[in-house]
Formats: structure tokens, C-alpha cells, sequence
């Protein structure tokens, strides 16, 4: 029988204190309240002093109310029963359908053993141009999206979970508008992804705590499923919100702060969540695509900075579309080849011609006199963009190749495309 307390020593906000003794770090306690029960989590240990972090908020708590430690840290469900169900940051039912509490596992475990993973090498299908034809996007891979504010980062996630060549789809929301939580839910209904979908949300009105669970939560099924043999894509959004959390507790707790306030281990507790994708070796996978917006357009800034350290490339957002320079998959060399004989070239070619065109733009801009090659390459662009850069451009990838050589038969001579010419004979349109 686990001991209850019933003298809190201070209430600071929603963080708690009490005299305790035999308990563990993250280790769950239950508060009984006068309005009813509520979840909390030890989250510093000093002595038989504990503090805990309530997920509900400290409103409500009075000194002599009742604390019992439950004994292990957060735990989630995990069966066939998940799929097609919305969850908040403590894993309750958000749809309002039955709570499920059958095999239970525990969450924010280590990341796998690197003798169970193998090298990436499989290609993970989204339909959009810009990933699947220049920055690839490969099974078991760790990449965000760098974003700013006002940018469709969530219809762009709601398009690839939809789209995504995945068994489950696991969506982690964190600090979401509530119109944002509905575009999610109503999207992936009228797609027909939800029923192979797992959603666990947290909006901006919830628990600063439950914020900061939610990549745990996801990623711990994510990793039930994959065990199972299946190839699951985690989708975060957005991992500044997550941050901003873990700073806001850390303030709390009276931590030393970091760079712009973050907490000190700012970059171990995103990798530690990054690191989770993984091929197994003779199981499935999981593919981690997370959203990471950047205050004030500044790459700089702690999160993104941090990230980049961590993950295997970035999407760039800007503009409503995903920027070929500065967007990078730093695994696509490993599935290029794999798909068309022609793909790593027509990428290469397509991209050159493209900042060619950008500098034609600089130069129109100024005044200068245009060339015939100048003209071409205005005429490029602008297919180039349309064409393969518009987020609404929804083709398979060998549809894209396709589209690439039509575009480029439609503005250049076959020489002025530097391709290899066995390429040109066989795949220029007549």
C-alpha cells in the first residue's frame, strides 16, 4: 500500500512541496481535492523535501489535502484499441470515448540499442514534389521543419499523414490552437487516415506539464507499433512550444537558466526524444518529422540551433512552400539511387538551373539587359515553382520525374540541360 500525505509544505503556482521519503524522480503521485482527483509528477528531490509538478495547476489545492505516490513514473495503454483515438498530455480520452488502461508500458524510456538498428535505406512516399524528388524523406529518418509563424506547417503535417507511405501515424500536438486541434481531427476524418491514426494533443489552454509529455507519449506507442513490425511516422508540432514549457517549469523550479532562459539541458532532453527513430533490425521503424517554428525567422535561436545538431536535415517552410535552398536531407543519397535511374541527376540539374534562375531574377530586378538564356530561365522558374514548389502539387514520385523532364523539354534544349545523354534519349519527352 503505497503512503499517503496530508501536509503540503508550499503551493507555488502548480508546483507542490511535501515531506516525503521512498520516492523516485518522475515517479506519478495522486492528489485528492476537494473538487476531486488530480495527477502530479516529482520532478526535484531535495532530502525528504519533493516537489511535484500538478498537472492540473496548483488552483484548487489546499495544504491538507491528501498526496499518494502511485509508484512508477507515467505509463500509456498500448493495443490495437489506440488506433482511431485523440488522447490529451495524460493519456485521457480527449474523444470522449472509453478510457484504456490493458497493457500498460512505461514512457520516456532509453532510446534503442544501436546493435537492434540498421542503416536507413528505404524511402518513406509523401506526394510532395519537394520532398520525395529533392530532399527525400527516408524511413527511420529524424527532421523538422523549420517554420515561422503564419506558415501552414499543420496543413502541411495533416497532407503527409494522409499521404505518408506509414502503417501508423502517431500526432503529437503541443500548445495547439483549438482550431488548429479541429483542422487536425476534421482533415484526417474526411481522409481516411484517423483510423490508422493516433493522436495525442495538448492545446494552449491545457497543463504547461502535459505539454511536455506529449513526445514521450507518442513516441512510446510509436515504439509498441513498430515492435509489431510496422513502419510508424511520429509527426510533432511544435517542438519550440515544447521547449518553451520545459523553461517555463524549469523557472519554476528556480534552475540556473541557459541561453535565452532554457533550461541547461535543453539539447540532451531534444535528443533524447529524436533519437527514438530507428529501423529495427528485424522489426519495423519509426520516422520522426516534427515541426520547430523560429521566433522571429532567427535560426539562431536556442531551439533550431539545438535541433540542428541532432536531426539528419531540416525542411525549410517559407512562403508557403518548402525552400530548396536551405532544405536538406542528408539521407536521400542513400534511396536515390534506388528509385529511378534518373533521379539523382534530374534532382542535381533541376536545382542548378533553379539558382541560376534566382540570379537572373537579381538581375532583371536591377535592370539589366535579358538574354535569350535569361528568358528561358525566367520561364523555368516560374514552371519550376508551379509546377513542383506549390504545396498543393499532390503526385506520385515517378508523376514528379515525369513532370521535371516536361519542364525542362519545355524551356531548354536538351544540351543546355548539362544532363548525360543516355538519360536525355530515354526519358525526354517527344
Amino acid at each position: 500500500m503505497n503512503k499517503v500525505y496530508s501536509k503540503i509544505e508550499s503551493i507555488n503556482g502548480s508546483v507542490i512541496t511535501v515531506k516525503a521519503k521512498g520516492v523516485k524522480l518522475n515517479e506519478l503521485a495522486e492528489i485528492t481535492t476537494r473538487f476531486g482527483k488530480s495527477l502530479a509528477e516529482v520532478n526535484k528531490i531535495d532530502g525528504e523535501t519533493v516537489s511535484l509538478q500538478v498537472f492540473a495547476g496548483g488552483r484548487g489545492v489546499a495544504t491538507n489535502d491528501q498526496i499518494r505516490f502511485l509508484g512508477h513514473d507515467m505509463r500509456v495503454s498500448f493495443s490495437e484499441n489506440l488506433l482511431g483515438r485523440i488522447f490529451n498530455g495524460s493519456a485521457e480520452p480527449r474523444d470522449h470515448g472509453p478510457a484504456l488502461s490493458d497493457s500498460l508500458v512505461q514512457i520516456g524510456g532509453p532510446s534503442v540499442n544501436p546493435s537492434k538498428r540498421i542503416l536507413p535505406n528505404r524511402m518513406m512516399r509523401t506526394n510532395i514534389p519537394m520532398i520525395d524528388v529533392f530532399n527525400t524523406l527516408v524511413v527511420s529518418q529524424k527532421i523538422p521543419i523549420f517554420s515561422i509563424s503564419g506558415e501552414p506547417y499543420n496543413q502541411l503535417l495533416a497532407r503527409i499523414a494522409m499521404q505518408a507511405q506509414a502503417d501508423v501515424i502517431v500526432l503529437g500536438g503541443m500548445g495547439l490552437k483549438y482550431d488548429d486541434y479541429l483542422y487536425f481531427k476534421k482533415t484526417l476524418e474526411e481522409g481516411g487516415a484517423l483510423s490508422k491514426t493516433v493522436m495525442f494533443v495538448h492545446t494552449a489552454a491545457d497543463p504547461t506539464v502535459e505539454c511536455i509529455k506529449i513526445p514521450d507519449l507518442s513516441l512510446a506507442v510509436a515504439e509498441q507499433f513498430a515492435l509489431q513490425g510496422k513502419d510508424v511516422l511520429v509527426l510533432l508540432t511544435d517542438m519550440t512550444n515544447f521547449a518553451d514549457s520545459m523553461k517555463e517549469i524549469a523557472i519554476t523550479q528556480e534552475q540556473v537558466p541557459s541561453n535565452r532562459g532554457y533550461p541547461g539541458d535543453l539539447y540532451s532532453q531534444l535528443a533524447s526524444r529524436y533519437e527514438k527513430a530507428v529501423d529495427f533490425s528485424d522489426s519495423g521503424s519509426i520516422t520522426v518529422l516534427a515541426v520547430t517554428t523560429m521566433p522571429g525567422d532567427d535560426v539562431t535561436h536556442p531551439v533550431p540551433d539545438n535541433t540542428g545538431y541532432i536531426t539528419e536535415g531540416q525542411y525549410y517552410l517559407k512562403g508557403g512552400r518548402i525552400e530548396p535552398f536551405g532544405s536538406l536531407s542528408r539521407l536521400k543519397q542513400n534511396v536515390n539511387s534506388k528509385t529511378r535511374k534518373d533521379h539523382r541527376s534530374l534532382m542535381d540539374a533541376m536545382i542548378r538551373l533553379y539558382a541560376q534562375y534566382k540570379d537572373t531574377l537579381e538581375k532583371k530586378s536591377m535592370g539589366f539587359t535579358m538574354s535569350a538564356w535569361d528568358e528561358k530561365l525566367l520561364k523555368y522558374g516560374e514552371l519550376f515553382e508551379s509546377k513542383m514548389m506549390d504545396l498543393t502539387v499532390n503526385i506520385p514520385l515517378e508523376e514528379a520525374l515525369d513532370n521535371g523532364w516536361k519542364i525542362l523539354a519545355a524551356c531548354f534544349e536538351k544540351e543546355e540541360t548539362g544532363l548525360k545523354s543516355e538519360l536525355v534519349e530515354q526519358f525526354w519527352p517527344n
